[in-house]
């Protein structure tokens, strides 16, 4: 690709379009433990992307957002490749804290309730299980560390240091509406989202929804058949691959072992059933949807 690439994550690939607008490359690259596997999941990227766009359309009354658009530059080379992975963005002014939503307590805030009863720093009921509900949804933002470090959680009041009283507020007014909003809708599919993480950016004056959005890679997606309190359910994202991982007694340092084909495959069903279930329409059609946010038929819930 001409394009000057700024940034590379573990799955996304960042480039300068121009002055102001930047073009994200979703990878089929997925990561365990905070190590890239060798192998790639077939259409992960397209996946992530297509749901990206989903819920950006749907949450446009919550907050605005940075997507532009969603075809491959014409003056990009790799068009077949690149289509349905790409989003042209407006570039933002992002934010120093990670923005957390938890409906349900999992994940490193169980493990801070076990040893203290809080989460990020704050009290909560005694006598909660692994994985219950909430009372209500709860804002709980984290640093952004450095690549190869990690994320460290903070309370609002730490937030509100970095950032600002003020974009704090708005942060979290519009971090919990985004959650809630997508909560319901997924509930209403059999999917609970358990938690999620949200970029949010400043472009024009106003703090904007940016980056991935309420995706199996930013989120916990629970089978609402499959959980009860007290244990961790299965999960629409990379758990296949974590637990054949852990079934292997590799030590969780470069270089992963070989992913079998089965893994591979099983995880790439995951994210796409995720998709499917989410949006009652088609991820076959999504590669060659032309542009629009998502594409398909509620009959067709193919593979």
């Amino acid at each position: 690709m001409a394009l000057e690439k700024i940034a590379t994550g573990k799955v996304r690939d960042i480039y300068l379009l121009d002055g102001e607008h930047l073009l994200f490359v979703t990878s089929d690259r997925i990561s365990a433990f905070d190590v890239v596997m060798d192998e790639p999941i077939p259409d992960k990227g397209r996946v992530l992307t297509a749901i990206t766009a989903f819920w950006l359309d749907r949450l446009r009354d919550v907050a605005p957002n940075h997507l532009v658009g969603l075809d491959v530059p014409a003056a990009v080379a790799d068009q077949e490749e690149l289509k349905g992975r790409v989003m042209v963005v407006r570039r933002a002014d992002m934010l120093r804290v990670e923005c957390i939503v938890r409906g349900y307590l999992s994940g490193s805030a169980w493990a801070e309730y076990q040893k203290t009863g809080t989460m990020h720093g704050q009290p909560l009921p005694a006598g909660l299980r692994q994985s219950e509900r909430l009372p209500e949804p709860v804002f709980t933002p984290s640093t952004k560390a450095a690549v190869g470090m990690h994320d460290e959680n903070i309370t609002f009041e730490a937030a509100a240091a970095l950032v600002g009283g003020n974009l704090a507020e708005e942060a979290r007014r519009i971090s919990l509406a985004a959650y809630e909003a997508g909560a319901a809708w997924a509930a209403a599919r059999g999917i609970i989202i358990a938690d999620t993480k949200f970029e949010l950016g400043i472009i024009d004056g106003e703090l904007a929804i940016c980056d991935e959005v309420l995706t199996p890679d930013s989120s916990r997606f629970w089978p609402a058949d499959g959980w009860e309190p007290g244990a961790t359910p299965p999960s629409f994202d990379k758990q296949p691959l974590r637990d054949w991982l852990e079934g292997t007694g590799w030590g969780k340092t470069p270089p992963p072992p070989p992913l079998p084909d089965e893994v591979v495959t099983a995880t790439r069903t995951r994210y796409v059933e995720a998709y499917q279930r989410l949006t009652g329409l088609s991820f076959a059609e999504w590669p060659g949807a032309g542009g629009r946010a998502y594409g398909g038929s509620a009959e067709d819930t193919s593979v």
